[in-house]
């Protein structure tokens, strides 16, 4: 069965979570003190390890760009600060 779930998340450069097998991330966002990954899952299918990597504006980014897929923009601490995600490609 499809559905929508939020995962909390820790922002540090790197974050790896466990997501169902092809979840699709649909938004990543401040909510409150925490922020929040939501995305579309299949509740029956097997959990597979994804790498993540938060960079603000400005931040160096190491990675190449073709391993890198932008996930998500959003401002944090009542936009004084700009977050960029992106999953990590293997």
């Amino acid at each position: 069965m499809k559905r929508v779930y939020k995962y909390t998340i820790i922002p540090d450069d790197y974050v790896t979570l466990s997501l169902p097998k092809n979840a699709q991330i649909l938004s990543v966002a401040e909510q409150g003190s925490e922020v929040g990954l939501w995305a579309l899952v299949d509740t029956q299918a097997e959990l597979e390890v994804r790498r993540f990597r938060f960079a603000g504006t400005g931040h160096p980014i190491k990675e190449s760009s073709d391993r890198l897929r932008h996930v998500s923009t959003f401002p944090m601490r009542n936009g004084q600060l700009i977050f960029h995600f992106f999953e990590v490609l293997p």
